[in-house]
């Protein structure tokens, strides 16, 4: 079968829709390698994550030839060139189809975001996105959802016959599955080894909800009080995230890591921390909560959207709008051995089963066959 795939993400994006993009081709290009895979892009960034991709074994990298580039291309003439190249299934990995495409298709939804915190967007941005995830979910024969809770957005804001919507997890890194450990970031060294900390992991907005966090840290016993080491970004929320932090003198309690700490830095965190926080009022998927579980990391996480899904029943839910039920649920895991040993079996072997990298890879290619 020959695939095509939309990888402007998996060439130029380096967070949550470009892993999504490569983890995918590298599933099912370890689990079905007798396919072709055509990976459509408008531009490369050429680094060591996307470099493999240019020679991966069963995959094609496809640039745009005539004189349309970029954007205009991907959006116009993309359908034109996978018409061509006699593509049976074409699959957007990222919430959109280009127009005009005529062979069987899929989309992947990820979240709709923009709709339930619209606040985080800029109008144009929100009206872009809206006409494009329509699209999309009109135009596609089969929409992926990436969770139980994507699915149902989909069907609220979209009004899409559930018959055409498939749940699949999203896919992790294998590096996750493996007994390797990572290696220490050397600008963390002096915070983590060997010291007790808590883990926060994501983009630094109101969604994600890092203050939330840092208040329920204040709400802690003093000799509870260990550092929240963050792994992330942003602007204007994590600058208020600061001035609370300044405001509060929590400077030595929180540490945003100076530099990007990459897959086997962030393997070793989760290894080594006394659990991850991720009370996050609203998730596509969650997946710092699954590499988490998989790296015996226990999880306090919130109990709404997908992340009860992603968390699975034996990690610790809370209110992620009471700081206080989020300050008791640390309190109990660093209190706790018991509790905190039995989360990181139960954790781990829920992640396992319920996120295999065979199955989903058997999922996607059931959807391809079906429609080719």
């Amino acid at each position: 079968m020959k695939i095509g795939f939309d990888a402007k993400r998996l060439y130029n994006n380096f967070t949550g829709l470009g892993n999504h993009s490569r983890t995918t081709i590298d599933l099912l290009t370890e689990f079905y390698p007798g396919n072709e895979y055509l990976l459509y892009t408008p531009k490369i960034k050429q680094n060591a994550v996307t470099d493999p991709y240019r020679e991966k074994e069963g995959c094609r990298t496809i640039l745009p030839k005539g004189i349309v580039k970029g954007g205009l291309w991907r959006t116009f003439r993309l359908a034109d060139d996978a018409r061509r190249d006699s593509v049976d299934v074409f699959h957007g990995l990222s919430n959109e189809l280009p127009a005009g495409l005529d062979i069987p298709s899929v989309v992947t939804i990820h979240d709709v975001a923009f709709k339930t915190f619209p606040d985080m967007y800029h109008a144009t941005d929100r009206f872009t996105y809206n006409l494009k995830w329509r699209y999309a979910c009109r135009k596609a024969d089969r929409i992926i959802a990436i969770s139980e809770s994507t699915k149902q957005d989909i069907i609220r804001f979209y009004d899409v016959d559930p018959g055409r919507i498939e749940v699949v997890y999203q896919p992790v890194n294998r590096l996750f599955y493996t007994d390797y450990k990572g290696v220490c970031p050397a600008s963390l060294a002096e915070h983590v080894n060997g010291k007790p900390y808590i883990l926060y992991v994501g983009s630094i907005n109101s969604r994600k909800n890092l203050l939330g966090v840092v208040k329920a840290l204040e709400l802690l016993p003093k000799d509870l009080q260990i550092p929240v080491v963050v792994i992330g970004d942003g602007r204007e929320y994590k600058q208020k995230v600061l001035n609370y932090i300044a405001g509060h003198k929590l400077q030595d309690k929180v540490i945003f890591t100076p530099e990007k700490v990459g897959l086997e830095g962030l393997r070793y965190l989760y290894s080594h921390a006394q659990m991850l926080v991720y009370p996050s009022f609203y998730e596509g998927f969650g997946l710092p909560v699954v590499e988490a579980l998989l790296s015996g990391c226990p999880v306090v996480t919130s109990n709404v959207s997908s992340l009860p899904e992603a968390a699975g029943p034996h990690s610790l839910l809370v209110d992620p709008n009471n700081i206080q039920d989020i300050s008791d649920k640390m309190s109990s895991i660093l209190t706790d051995s018991a509790l905190r040993s039995d989360i990181i079996t139960r954790g781990y072997d829920y992640a396992r089963k319920q996120f295999s990298p065979d199955v989903l890879a058997a999922q996607l290619m059931n959807i391809y066959s079906e429609l080719k």
